[in-house]
């Protein structure tokens, strides 16, 4: 992997030479926007919308927009004496119970890698962090801004997960929580069986991007040129019906879906 990043892990008075490098690949399918009669990629021109001459990427600078039209320009110069916009330090902050950190903080993950000589202080910080059971909260400069982060160890790896501020998660405003509506107890208890019977270990291998492979065969099947079979009908949702009919008969059909499973795993073992 390429490292997209250099620097120093900053422990107390220990520094930690790292390389970061991304830890996720995200699988999707890219798609070019194209003439339809030809095939031919679209281009685009950067056109100043006030003089309407073609710019020069050399010729472009950042604008803030005050509306009503009015724009602040700023160079290169301007960036200059921000705080931590070249830094190349982790900086470790404090030490948290992971669970006190909501998930809808975090953005993006990557792995830290140590430098040659920092595998044993590297080491050091990985151990007494699992040992500790809580994340270090950092902040570091990546792409041009300062950003909130956490450390935990994952597979014996330090990984670094960036984080949003918290005036960046808007807070959920919604009509129905002033609403007085409590479900009754014989639902909330079929509810709970339905969890039940649809509980079980979390195993990521055991879903795939259905879409992704169905857009997939689509594009194979232009190149081969070759025709698709039609896609089964799905069928439909039933009719509404009331929600403790609906509960029950989802506890139902769950129990059958689980039943080969088990039964399986009965054969298995014997």
């Amino acid at each position: 992997m390429r490292a997209i990043w250099k620097g120093t892990v900053s422990f107390g008075l220990v520094s930690i030479a790292v390389k970061l490098h991304s830890a996720t690949d995200e699988k999707t399918i890219r798609f070019h926007q194209v003439h339809r009669d030809d095939g031919g990629r679209i281009r685009y021109q950067r056109v100043c919308s006030v003089c309407g001459q073609q710019v020069e990427y050399e010729d472009i600078a950042k604008g803030y927009d005050l509306g009503a039209g009015e724009m602040v320009v700023l160079t290169d110069e301007d960036f200059e004496d921000l705080p931590l916009s070249t830094s190349h330090s982790i900086d470790v902050l404090e030490f948290v119970p992971a669970e006190q950190i909501d998930p809808i903080m975090f953005n993006k993950a990557y792995y830290l890698e140590p430098e040659e000589n920092a595998t044993k202080p590297y080491i050091l910080l990985r151990d007494a962090l699992a040992d500790s059971d809580r994340v270090a909260v950092v902040k570091i400069a990546l792409r041009q801004r300062e950003q909130l982060a956490t450390l935990r160890v994952h597979e014996g790896v330090l990984v670094l997960n960036t984080m949003l501020w918290p005036d960046e998660v808007r807070p959920p405003d919604f009509d129905f929580l002033d609403e007085e509506v409590r479900p009754r107890r014989s639902e909330l208890a079929m509810a709970a069986s339905l969890i039940d019977s649809m509980a079980g270990d979390f195993d990521p291998s055991a879903f795939t991007d259905n879409y992704r492979e169905a857009l997939q065969e689509v594009i194979d099947a232009k190149v081969e040129g070759r025709e698709l079979e039609a896609p089964r009908a799905e069928e439909e949702a039933p009719a509404a019906i009331d929600l403790m009919a609906a509960l029950r008969a989802s506890v139902e059909r769950a129990q059958a879906a689980r039943q080969p499973r088990r039964s399986t795993r009965k054969r298995r073992s014997a």
